[in-house]
């Protein structure tokens, strides 16, 4: 299609044609899966936008009726993924400006937020609800997850094949798709993702004898198809008993590293442990934790150099 043709297409056209030449076969489907929500959506707000009527005015007023329905994060969300699109429609000089330049990101007020990650009380607490009994079952899951911080398609996907007690350590390089009925076997979020975990020797001793029996290559946890919901119903039992916040699994990871942070690890060796791509997305997620700790380092610098005379 020339670029003169291009000018006179939708922008939801576009879109779904950029999706389909650069994001299919090219990310996971649960991602794609994301980038079809947005070409529905788009083609909701303005179905009779035209590529070439797209300038700052009418991009943010796209993200102004998006932000109506949704909170800010997701708008945010929202604006990458068309971003991603127009900065290729730019560079192919069918828009000669970029429309996305200095937009506002709006959003509706978000609901209360549910506690993200427990401290180490909490934590403490949380262990001493836990039901480790002689087989393997979804308390051992949820001790695994605080001690690793692993995603939860991480952890559904382990093998008795992808520990190494020799050396404490845990591979990770698959995930689970637990949302298909049969599930199965793929990739890593990313290539950052593929890493090694080290283990204490507790946990290494648990698990030793727990899978010593199983099978080399099939999953630990899985006996059939495994909900989200399970794990996080059995999690807020725990939690009940032990009479702290409430939280999901995803949010033991949260606190995973969280507990990292305050003993003084590295961002880096968070970032890396997680399988973070960067480590901005690790001082972004935990923004408010770093700069707790940046004031607890200030304290410290002042005290010091009182002392120095």
């Amino acid at each position: 299609m020339t670029t003169k043709r291009r000018k006179e297409q939708m922008f939801h056209e576009y879109f779904k044609d950029w999706v389909k030449l650069y994001k299919v076969d090219a990310i996971r489907s649960i991602t794609l899966q994301k980038y079809y929500v947005t070409e529905q959506k788009l083609q909701e707000l303005v179905p009779n936008l035209k590529l070439k009527e797209l300038d700052r005015y009418s991009y943010q007023q796209l993200l102004n009726d998006y932000a109506l329905t949704h909170e800010k994060q997701t708008t945010m969300d929202f604006h990458h993924q068309l971003k991603g699109a127009i900065l290729d429609a730019v560079d192919e000089g069918i828009i000669t400006q970029n429309p996305t330049r200095k937009i506002v990101i709006k959003g509706k007020t978000p609901r209360p937020k549910k506690a993200k990650f427990l401290n180490q009380f909490e934590v403490q607490a949380l262990l001493k609800e836990l039901d480790l009994t002689e087989d393997i079952n979804w308390d051992y899951f949820i001790l695994l997850v605080i001690k690793t911080g692993l995603r939860f398609s991480e952890a559904l996907a382990l093998t008795p094949l992808d520990f190494d007690f020799s050396k404490q350590k845990i591979i990770i390089n698959k995930t689970w798709n637990y949302k298909k009925s049969n599930g199965s076997f793929q990739p890593t979020k990313n290539e950052s993702s593929n890493r090694k975990i080290q283990i204490d020797w507790q946990l290494a001793m648990q698990f030793s004898q727990l899978i010593n029996k199983k099978e080399q290559n099939k999953p630990i946890f899985i006996k059939n198809r495994v909900f989200n919901s399970t794990i996080n119903n059995r999690l807020k039992i725990l939690c009940s008993r032990a009479n702290i916040p409430i939280i999901t699994i995803h949010s033991l990871r949260h606190t995973h590293a969280s507990l990292l942070l305050f003993a003084g690890v590295s961002i880096a060796s968070v970032a890396n442990r997680l399988g973070h791509s960067s480590m901005t997305t690790t001082q972004e997620t935990y923004l408010h934790i770093i700069q707790e700790l940046e004031n607890q380092d200030n304290d410290k610098i002042i005290r010091h150099l009182s002392m120095l005379m």
